[in-house]
């Protein structure tokens, strides 16, 4: 049995690993954010938000990862089989009777260095695993908590081995971490249909959030995830004042790590964007969708599943095809955004054989064409009919333009137009054969062969030259 300490006001900041209790009072950020300032943080530069946000902006590519006691189930429950991450939720299962969970949690073909070499294999840059989900499970050794992976009968810290797995792929590790939890006694609102059947008499949601800041520096002291990914921060017992706090929190903890805008109340709904208001948080977090254009000045990732749910569901059949992920990617990268993918690994520790295939068929194309996405830009010449765009700085004032060309014209003349520079080179990415280009009032004209390269999507480079500007 774990015998949490009580932490009081900013004591937290300072404990190295101690444990915390249930009942901890509120702690209180450390660096004094004034209310209704504006993110990122009004203590730093530009300049230094820049060099902070620098790795995940050219990452553009990262794997999600909801793993949990709901893998367990698979999905079904009393013959419906539609749920996933939120079964708890959606079947309505009273919390004695899903805490038997814990017993049958044994993952014994959990392979870290497998999860970290498949992300890598795909191309992917960064892992963000559910530390915890809204079930307040944590895959953690937690101190604060007895609910977590060291109550099942695996016993191992998957955070710690998936880490150090990571780090050996060089694959930024980050977590997600939802502020809301059906299992804590102290976090409010009760479920509706819970109720009658489990009182809140007594519940001090102010003590939550000293859990929830407890477990919160066990992750960033013990794990140091580049992100940290909050989520669940909808429901009205959550504040804009409690967000700056948390926010303000975490950043004492780690000045480098990135946070999404879930930690605050000013997500614009599934679109993810922020709403003006002075809301905190590095990036925008659209949600199974992609937004028509990118914002300029503006971060964000748009997440999403390879099926139809986020955590493991055995039914789910619905699987996007390769090429419509591949195609995802670019349409992301061309507007200024991140890709999360998301998997949802089996209960034994696997992940589902159809998730295998598509992150080895995107890798298989990133093989050839990951220039094309890392570290690249907006598209300067919005969205061509033929596809999409990227571009990158090559210096000396000049310019590549990646042109993505998702269908391939049957006449050999793919037309770009839109160019603000003048062209000086055009070539495939894959294989570098140079490719001629006429110029005229209509655009610009390159002479392709008569196949593509890659059905999904074939990569022509257009290297411009800027036009000088001033006198």
């Amino acid at each position: 049995m774990k015998t949490p300490a009580l932490v009081v006001g900013l004591c937290l900041l300072t404990l190295v690993s101690t444990r915390v209790t249930t009942a901890a009072a509120t702690q209180t950020g450390s660096l004094n954010q004034p209310a209704g300032a504006a993110a990122p943080l009004t203590l730093e530069t530009p300049h230094e938000r820049d060099a902070r946000m620098k790795w995940w902006r050219d990452a553009r590519f990262g794997m999600f990862i909801h793993w949990g006691l709901y893998a367990i189930p698979a999905g079904e429950w009393k013959g419906k089989t539609d749920h996933a991450e939120w079964i708890r939720e959606s079947a309505k299962i009273p919390l004695e009777e899903y805490n038997q969970f814990l017993g049958q949690f044994n993952p014994v073909k959990f392979n870290p260095a497998e999860w970290s070499r498949l992300a890598h294999r795909a191309g992917m840059k960064y892992l963000v695993i559910t530390s915890k989900h809204h079930d307040g499970f944590a895959l953690w050794d937690s101190k604060a908590s007895d609910f977590d992976v060291m109550a099942t009968p695996f016993k191992r810290d998957i955070l710690k081995e998936l880490s150090a797995a990571c780090r050996k792929q060089n694959v930024r590790f980050c977590t997600y971490h939802s502020i809301m939890d059906w299992h804590h006694p102290d976090y409010l609102p009760r479920r509706t249909w819970e109720k009658s059947t489990r009182s809140a008499d007594g519940a001090d949601f102010d003590r939550f959030r000293g859990y929830l800041k407890s477990q919160l520096a066990e992750i960033v002291r013990g794990y140091n995830p580049g992100v940290m990914w909050f989520d669940g921060e909808w429901e009205a017992t959550w504040t804009h004042a409690m967000g700056e706090d948390l926010d303000d929190y975490v950043r004492g903890l780690n000045k480098k790590i990135i946070i999404n805008n879930r930690v605050d109340k000013g997500r614009h709904g599934m679109a993810g964007q922020t709403r003006e208001g002075g809301f905190r948080g590095d990036f925008g977090t659209p949600e199974q969708e992609i937004p028509d254009q990118g914002i300029p000045g503006v971060d964000w990732e748009s997440c999403m599943t390879m099926n139809a749910h986020w955590g493991w569901n055995a039914a789910d059949t619905k699987w996007k095809s390769t090429e419509d992920l591949v195609r995802k990617l670019i349409d992301i990268a061309s507007k200024g955004g991140n890709f999360l993918l998301n998997i949802g690994p089996r209960p034994d520790g696997t992940f589902p054989d159809q998730a295998v295939e598509r992150l080895e068929g995107i890798g298989r194309w990133m093989d050839k064409n990951s220039s094309s996405i890392y570290g690249t830009h907006a598209s300067p010449i919005g969205k061509p009919a033929w596809g999409r765009c990227t571009q990158k700085e090559l210096g000396k004032g000049k310019t590549r333009l990646y042109l993505h060309v998702f269908d391939w014209p049957n006449d050999g003349q793919l037309v770009v137009t839109g160019i603000n520079g003048t062209p000086i080179k055009a070539a495939l990415l894959d294989g570098g054969d140079k490719l001629k280009f006429t110029q005229n009032a209509g655009g610009l004209t390159i002479e392709v062969p008569a196949k593509p390269k890659d059905t999904m999507t074939t990569v022509i480079t257009l290297d411009i030259t800027k036009p000088k500007t001033g006198i």
